[in-house]
């Protein structure tokens, strides 16, 4: 008798620790402290902004449907805020990060906690700074795995390894882009690219700054790739080796191999390389895509693939070369985007919004503004249908939660202005307007946006990314978007599903998403020289019916301006 009440209190005891103990497994913890740190790249050394002393950052592990609590610490001169790209943030816009449209920054000396929910996600994704230009130091990967026995449609990898692309600046990169705006001319260029924060081998600089990835023969390995550079589209390349393309953003595609990807900044890529060569050492190469022809960091970045053996001669290896695809090499780049589908699998389907509430078209480039204390008279202005962006003094979020009057006006333009031959040569540039104006949307409506690139100054490619939403990449094109002809070729079965897609230059892109997130989300270029020059907008979504589809209350120990 004795036994069995002991059993059954056992039992009781256990199925009131299990619920607590599955729950607790489902929050994550971490404490980024955001300090200045010495790094030695190009055979200098420098202190940068960096959180916990690491270049790259801490990589965030998490799974699907997890709650993620990160507290930062703000110990550096700087204000700052952290943007966890991709990440969807249901209701959570006060999380989100980007300064001055979610939250005020955090101050020096002072702290926020960031809660959010990984809902219905899983893959690779990053975050970084989300004000000035800390960026370019501040960042790191975020890996979601999927739910516990949930597998991944394609065969599971013998080891995964995240690889982190990125720039480096010898000077201050603060005080690069200050001089830039003080000057009203474009900012001086990076002077190397890193892979894991090293450039590889330098001229006129004995360091091997090299990353190494060891591997073992007849092994899958997924390369979780992020590009954290600030300006710059990349290719990345293995000698001797094709990849395998399973996911982009955080969203499965239909797997496809090629030797070379194209990877944006503010975009994720997973791929599979088999290592199925001789032994030896493969150069991996990370270099510019620039079909402008503007100053670009021509640098190429290096690491090597090192395959495994006994032999103590494995130092001796030789190296498989490869060269770097030519920087305007528009033809690889349009083979690898035109391959990319979604899986659309009957777990994973493709929910393509069928129907369009809101049909939208954006003008983005680049123009010039009088300047009397600039260099020429003049600077470079960037815009979304004649308006650069202004941020306000304090957050577009809380001005819309707390009601506040006079932070910024819901009339943002949902069509240029004044239209006109965007991709033809322009001579003459209309002084673009400032202003703090957001496209005011509907619960669950759903929105279909073209945007255009113009050729003000230069036809140029465009990085755009969306917070608060995944979006569907519908259709692209070169020259000027036609309303009639071009809807005919949409891909509305299984168009790629992203949260940060190009804008080709002298083209177009065409997106589609449900606005089924309410709150204030940012959209901007992801080329950092750009969104300063005020390539940026933003949408505010409106609660729905309930307290399920309406923002959630800003956190008690949320930053103040």
């Amino acid at each position: 008798m004795a036994s069995w009440l002991l059993k059954g209190l056992i039992l009781v005891i256990v199925g009131c620790l299990l619920p607590a103990l599955f729950v607790e497994s489902r929050i994550r913890h971490y404490k980024f402290n955001v300090v200045q740190k010495n790094h030695t790249r190009l055979c200098s050394t420098k202190s940068i902004v960096t959180i916990n002393g690491k270049f790259p950052g801490p990589t965030l592990v998490a799974r699907e449907d997890d709650t993620v609590v990160v507290k930062v610490v703000n110990h550096v001169k700087y204000n700052l805020t952290i943007h966890w790209h991709g990440i969807r943030q249901i209701r959570t816009g006060w999380s989100d990060g980007p300064s001055y449209i979610t939250q005020c920054p955090i101050q020096p000396g002072q702290t926020f906690t960031y809660n959010f929910t990984l809902t219905g996600q899983r893959g690779t994704l990053w975050y970084h700074a989300h004000i000035l230009w800390l960026r370019a130091t501040v960042h790191g990967a975020i890996v979601i795995l999927p739910k516990l026995g949930v597998p991944y449609p394609f065969p599971k990898p013998h080891k995964e390894v995240v690889v982190v692309l990125g720039e480096w600046w010898k000077s201050d990169v603060e005080a690069v882009i200050n001089e830039a705006l003080k000057s009203g001319l474009a900012p001086n260029v990076s002077d190397a690219h890193t892979i894991n924060g090293y450039p590889g081998p330098v001229k006129n600089c004995n360091s091997q700054e090299l990353f190494n990835l060891q591997v073992r023969p007849g092994k899958r390995y997924m390369l979780r790739i992020a590009n954290a550079a600030l300006n710059e589209e990349l290719f990345f390349k293995i000698a001797g080796h094709q990849l395998t393309v399973v996911e982009v953003d955080a969203t499965y595609v239909k797997p496809f191999k090629t030797d070379t990807i194209v990877i944006s900044p503010g975009q994720t890529t997973n791929v599979i390389l088999e290592t199925d060569k001789l032994a030896g050492k493969y150069l991996v190469v990370v270099s510019p895509f620039m079909e402008a022809p503007i100053a670009v960091d021509n640098a190429t970045g290096l690491a090597t693939i090192h395959y495994a053996t006994t032999s103590n001669t494995s130092t001796s290896l030789s190296t498989t070369l490869t060269a770097p695809p030519p920087i305007n090499a528009t033809q690889i780049s349009d083979n690898f985007t035109n391959s990319l589908k979604a899986l659309n699998s009957n777990k994973f389907p493709a929910l393509v919004p069928q129907k369009v509430d809101h049909s939208l078209f954006f003008a983005v480039g680049l123009g010039i503004n009088p300047c009397s204390t600039c260099v020429n008279g003049s600077r470079i202005v960037a815009a979304i249908n004649n308006v650069s962006f202004v941020l306000p003094k304090i957050s577009l979020l809380q001005a819309h939660y707390f009601n506040i009057n006079g932070v910024f006006t819901p009339d943002f333009p949902a069509n240029p202005p004044t239209p006109f031959n965007y991709t033809g040569n322009q001579v003459t540039n209309p002084a673009t307007t400032t202003g703090t104006r957001v496209y005011r949307l509907p619960y669950n409506a759903t929105v279909q946006l073209v945007l255009q690139d113009t050729a003000m100054l230069t036809p140029e490619n465009h990085p755009f990314h969306l917070h608060g939403f995944n979006f569907f990449v519908i259709g692209r094109g070169v020259g000027n978007y036609d309303p009639k002809k071009d809807p005919k070729r949409f891909n509305l079965v299984d168009p790629v599903e992203r949260n940060t897609v190009g804008v080709p230059s002298g083209g177009w892109t065409a997106i589609r998403f449900r606005a089924d997130n309410p709150g204030v989300w940012f959209l901007h270029c992801h080329l950092e020289i750009h969104t300063t020059w005020g390539l940026k907008m933003a949408f505010l979504v409106d609660n729905g019916n309930g307290p399920n589809e309406s923002i959630m209350p800003p956190p008690m120990d949320f930053p103040k301006c």
